[in-house]
């Protein structure tokens, strides 16, 4: 504790004048340094009561709805526009029907930006675990695909640990050293999960997927985890995915490659997910280049529908010099729009990665001291 006798002594600053009273000076300094210790000591005990109840065993983090609203979270581009958002997939077919092609197109399609069948690709470093290859089988394979077009940002490993045995701490460590990376692919599931475990329950199938989930989640990063089918056919295809409703529970989404002959140059991928529409591709595979190329799409790219206050306020924006800084009601006005400005900022915290993606506006909204303050900066996009 500080000395309160030491805080009430005579204080006089340099080049003050020698007549003034040190009475009238304590008057002026010692309340406020008071509050402000006053204030330190109580934000200090109010922390202090927060980290104890964190670490209790009881502790439960919840947000309330109000408090969910009120938050501006990070903006999420998709890898590929309208086929491969972030998140972990499966990516699943039958042996032999060309996964690992698909996986070397889609790895060094995103670690070169080069757009994919048509859809925009945003560009990040990529790793791929091809653990049923070795690298000379890689080497030949690439370069039939790609000939001397080299990709930098792709990053193959041929060996790995398994889940439990050190695999988390090697993306760990893969991460912190490319923290930009955008995908990391694993194949196949089989490689990575834990020897000696003959436990394919729902329960088990969950945690081994959610488990590489999470470590995603983490870094941000999108994984895609190569399994096999089934043989069972089913009407559904993601019903055909090799063990139990765990695998696909646990994802967010998976994609499901089949053809009706193993012989056939075409195939259908099937894909599912929670951030985006179910879509049908028909593909056709150039047996001379090892690729798959796009025939058709049944369910054409599906974009949220148009969102008129977004397009008015880059418009607005882009007249007022790319940059605006004000209050919620500043807002309404520079607009002129029929809202509440508590109802504006709200469907701007809900929009703002959208309006970053599609416009390039970065969206601040924050508390200040006088009130809320909203940021508005045109900017070039990481994804453009």
């Amino acid at each position: 504790m500080i000395d309160k006798k030491e805080m009430t002594a005579p204080y006089v600053s340099v080049g003050a004048d020698t007549e003034q009273s040190s009475q009238i000076c304590n008057t002026n300094i010692i309340p406020a340094e008071s509050e402000n210790i006053n204030g330190f000591e109580e934000k200090y005990e109010e922390w202090e009561r927060e980290m104890q109840r964190m670490m209790s065993p009881s502790y439960l983090k919840t947000v309330t709805m109000s408090k969910l609203y009120d938050t501006v979270f990070e903006a999420q581009a998709p890898l590929i526009e309208g086929l491969l958002n972030r998140g972990t997939y499966l990516f699943v077919g039958s042996p032999k029907v060309g996964k690992s092609f698909m996986m070397a197109q889609l790895a060094y399609h995103i670690s070169t930006g080069i757009p994919l069948w048509g859809y925009a690709v945003r560009k990040s470093p990529v790793l791929y675990f091809a653990l049923e290859d070795d690298y000379a089988r890689l080497q030949q394979r690439l370069y039939q695909m790609f000939g001397d077009n080299e990709a930098e940002d792709l990053y193959l490993a041929t060996n790995s640990r398994q889940l439990g045995a050190g695999l988390e701490e090697q993306i760990k460590g893969f991460m912190d050293e490319h923290p930009t990376t955008g995908l990391i692919i694993i194949d196949t599931l089989k490689r990575v999960r834990e020897t000696g475990s003959a436990d394919y329950s729902y329960s088990s199938d969950y945690d081994i997927v959610a488990r590489l989930k999470n470590l995603a989640d983490s870094y941000k990063v999108t994984m895609l985890i190569v399994h096999h089918t089934r043989k069972q056919t089913a009407e559904d295809k993601f019903d055909m995915i090799s063990g139990t409703n765990g695998l696909l529970g646990a994802a967010d989404g998976a994609f499901v490659l089949s053809k009706k002959k193993r012989t056939d140059n075409e195939a259908v991928l099937e894909i599912t997910g929670r951030d985006q529409q179910d879509q049908r591709l028909n593909l056709i595979w150039d047996t001379e280049r090892l690729i798959w190329n796009l025939e058709s799409v049944e369910s054409g790219l599906w974009k949220k529908p148009p969102e008129p206050i977004l397009e008015k306020l880059a418009q607005v924006l882009s007249s007022a010099g790319n940059e605006w800084s004000g209050s919620p009601t500043d807002l309404v006005e520079l607009l002129d729009v029929d809202m509440k400005a508590n109802a504006l900022t709200l469907k701007l915290n809900v929009n703002a990665g959208r309006l970053y993606h599609e416009y390039g506006i970065r969206y601040e909204n924050k508390r200040c001291h006088d009130g809320r303050r909203v940021t508005l900066t045109c900017e070039q996009r990481d994804d453009a």
